[in-house]
């Protein structure tokens, strides 16, 4: 991947929302972790992401962020095929500490059943996506009194 105007590492670890896009076109919001060059996001077969996502695994993922404050205004644009991968427990807790904080104590119930519930009996699976390719654009401006 070529080089982008940010650390686009240090981006994508933010607890930002993205939204995925599916054929249909369908588009939702989703909390996400970036490992290992890949973006991983919690699915299974509750989920229409799950169904659509196995039926067709193309895809395009969006992260961004906006400060109409500061004039901060980064984005990230992937693409290519999503992969479901089982769930392991680990990842997922790294996934929801981002977003919820460490105190698991804290967490909504329905969170805390992704870590503990039997992954096989509830389905929970990761959707993996390494991109095919990743463009990061930083489209900040300066704010004028």
């Amino acid at each position: 991947m070529a080089a982008h105007p940010f650390d686009v590492d240090t981006f994508l670890r933010k607890p930002l929302t993205a939204r995925i896009a599916t054929h249909g076109p369908t588009v939702r919001p989703v909390w996400f972790l970036w490992e290992e060059g890949a973006f991983w996001i919690l699915t299974g077969p509750w989920a229409k992401l799950y169904e659509r996502v196995r039926a067709d695994p193309a895809v395009a993922f969006v992260v961004d962020e906006c400060d109409l404050a500061t004039g901060l205004v980064r984005q990230a644009i992937a693409r290519g095929r999503a992969e479901l991968v089982p769930f392991d427990v680990e990842r997922g807790r790294r996934k929801l500490t981002r977003y919820l904080g460490a105190d698991e104590s804290r967490w909504d119930a329905r969170f805390i059943h992704y870590l503990h519930d039997d992954p096989a009996r509830r389905g929970t699976t990761w959707l993996r996506l390494e991109p095919a390719s990743l463009t990061a654009k930083d489209l900040s401006y300066t704010v004028m009194p």
